[in-house]
């Protein structure tokens, strides 16, 4: 039987505890929000200097369940103008992170925006071209371009180990109730499958396959008019295709399959987070990986640090590059979908 290689999942990216340390401003008082600011002050040597929210005693509460030496501001506006924020941290519906990265950035601050970025690519090329010129470092929180999983995962892909990658499997799906009024409904939130969750599985594609030279998308819309479900097919001429689902109306096992010639990588679920995955060869041989460790966000939240102390704009695991290339294809698939967004 052939000798294959092992990488070490752990030890594949740096450890959190060891990136500098960041003062963290938080726009938006979410659950999102409420996990990043925990793994934020749990993991890094950062902690969370500053909550705002439009209800000021929202962001209090906040303040006393996750952050409880932060300042409390009842506004945006008063967030990005604190003088003890390095970073801002932006975490309100998909709708207005434009508005709110932009407003950050002319505070003179560094912003992390969660996923997905904005709403479409325009929106996402006028926070670059306002960080550009404003010198600050932007990064959209995309979790899993930062995990050691995947690290390892792209390591066994670059030494051969499965040959060469001719599909990628993924998807993502949960079970939500219907509410035209929540934000994963309404479009006037930017709601929809597609932005919420189904970017996940195209950005792991897209890590690993790059940018695909044509895009497929089918899928169900909610009454609202945004997509409910969706399966989205990448192509990337005669080398490889991806085939990634998302939905709000059923709860799907969040796996993974890579296959290549020799080979492919399986995660059985949750490939999105820290986890576990296997390798199966083409002799038969099997190897397992456990890359399972709590939480995920401090690892996106110590590459920001890293890279604010490096005095770089943006990060090569996530670069801008990456994103607007992400947008692009979400946008070309909302298209297909016929999902518009009021306002564009």
């Amino acid at each position: 039987m052939v000798s294959h290689a092992v990488v070490n999942v752990l030890d594949a990216v740096p450890s959190p505890g060891d990136a500098p340390p960041v003062r963290w401003g938080i726009l938006g008082a979410g659950r999102i929000a409420a996990d990043f600011a925990d793994e934020v002050r749990v993991f890094t040597q950062g902690h969370v200097a500053a909550v705002g929210s439009r209800d000021e005693h929202r962001a209090r509460d906040f303040v006393q369940r996750h952050a409880p030496s932060a300042a409390v501001h009842g506004s945006y506006e008063a967030l990005v103008a604190d003088p003890d924020v390095d970073v801002v941290y932006v975490a309100t519906p998909h709708s207005h992170h434009r508005d709110h990265a932009l407003l950050a950035i002319a505070a003179g601050r560094h912003v992390l925006v969660e996923k997905a970025f904005t709403r479409n690519e325009a929106e996402a090329r006028e926070v670059f071209d306002a960080a550009r010129a404003a010198g600050v470092f932007v990064m959209e929180a995309m979790l899993t371009r930062h995990l050691p999983h995947v690290a390892a995962i792209r390591a066994l892909i670059a030494q051969g180990e499965v040959g060469e990658v001719r599909s990628v499997t993924a998807g993502y799906g949960s079970a939500a109730a219907y509410d035209p009024s929540h934000r994963l409904f309404a479009p006037e939130l930017a709601g929809g499958a597609l932005l919420d969750i189904g970017v996940y599985p195209l950005a792991f594609a897209m890590d690993l396959l790059g940018v695909p030279d044509a895009v497929t998308a089918v899928g169900l819309l909610a009454p609202t008019g945004v997509d409910a479900q969706s399966t989205v097919v990448l192509r990337y001429g005669d080398r490889a295709t991806a085939t990634l689902s998302s939905s709000v109306l059923a709860r799907s096992a969040t796996s993974l399959v890579v296959a290549g010639t020799g080979g492919r990588i399986e995660v059985a679920d949750r490939f999105m987070v820290p986890t576990a995955f296997s390798v199966v060869w083409a002799d038969g041989a099997r190897r397992e990986y456990d890359g399972f460790v709590p939480a995920g966000k401090q690892y996106e939240a110590a590459e920001v640090a890293r890279c604010v102390a490096a005095g770089v704009p943006e990060s090569p695991r996530m670069t801008w590059q990456d994103t607007l290339d992400l947008m692009r294809v979400m946008d070309a698939a909302r298209a297909q979908l016929g999902v518009v967004y009021p306002g564009e």
